[in-house]
């Protein structure tokens, strides 16, 4: 096995955490289950995060001594809260996590998540525009889709609606912009509050969802992350697929 091999096969990954992808230039997508922290916060957190390794918060990567005592290093390029499942990407040298949050930045990066909501849209397609206000109260970050001045965009697509006397359905959502929050805001601004939100969803339906499906996570999953990149004078293609959750399939009775 050669070392490169050997660095991926080696990482000190978290609970249920799953390497999905890599390339050859060291960029890679994992697969982060709900309730894993994309990085710990503070010391005692390594335990619940995508690595468990310390974090440093300053240069955005993860550090650990492996097994034969060399230094090693992973890249964070991206987060995604602790209750959202799903792709989140990550590289193993400081110049390509420059090259790729720049991507990141200038919005060159395709997201795709999937969200399992109470209630039906109106529509099977539409594009959603909204003007946030995002603001931190007490280290919490709160967003309101209400007279604010901060863009947000997101295309929404009807998957499939479930099965049973409470409407369900699994949307598509596609966002043009990452503000905080965006994608459960927008969906609660037209009452399609996604499942397990405890912050803008319906808490009522929430807690007797949460009884009969055994679980209060929330029903938020970033399924794909594509995009292209130049790296060293040559241009590459990286897409990343994690597969949506069981416990989505049985929610929706299929």
């Amino acid at each position: 096995m050669s070392d490169v091999d050997g660095f991926w096969a080696a990482l000190p990954l978290g609970r249920n955490v799953t390497l999905l992808q890599r390339d050859a230039n060291g960029l890679a997508a994992f697969a982060k289950p709900a309730g894993v922290l994309s990085h710990p916060n503070e010391a005692g957190e390594e335990r619940r995060a995508l690595l468990g390794a310390r974090y440093v918060l300053d240069g955005e990567f993860f550090e650990w001594t492996d097994g034969a005592g060399r230094a090693r290093r992973l890249w964070l390029l991206n987060r995604l809260d602790s209750a959202t499942s799903g792709v989140i990407m990550a590289a193993d040298s400081a110049e390509l996590a420059l090259e790729i949050r720049a991507h990141f930045k200038r919005k060159r990066v395709h997201k795709v998540y999937q969200a399992l909501v109470f209630g039906v849209p109106r529509e099977i397609g539409e594009e959603w525009r909204d003007r946030l206000v995002v603001a931190k109260h007490g280290g919490q970050i709160r967003t309101a889709a209400h007279a604010g001045h901060v863009p947000a965009e997101c295309r929404m697509s009807l998957v499939r609606t479930g099965v049973g006397a409470t409407r369900l359905a699994l949307l598509r959502l596609e966002p043009r912009t990452g503000r905080s929050h965006q994608l459960r805001v927008q969906c609660a601004k037209r009452h399609l509050p996604i499942i397990g939100d405890q912050t803008y969803g319906d808490f009522a339906h929430n807690r007797v969802f949460a009884k009969r499906a055994g679980t209060k996570r929330l029903f938020l999953h970033s399924l794909e992350t594509t995009f292209d990149y130049e790296y060293r004078g040559q241009s590459h293609t990286f897409k990343a697929t994690a597969p949506l959750p069981e416990e989505f399939e049985r929610a929706l009775g299929r």
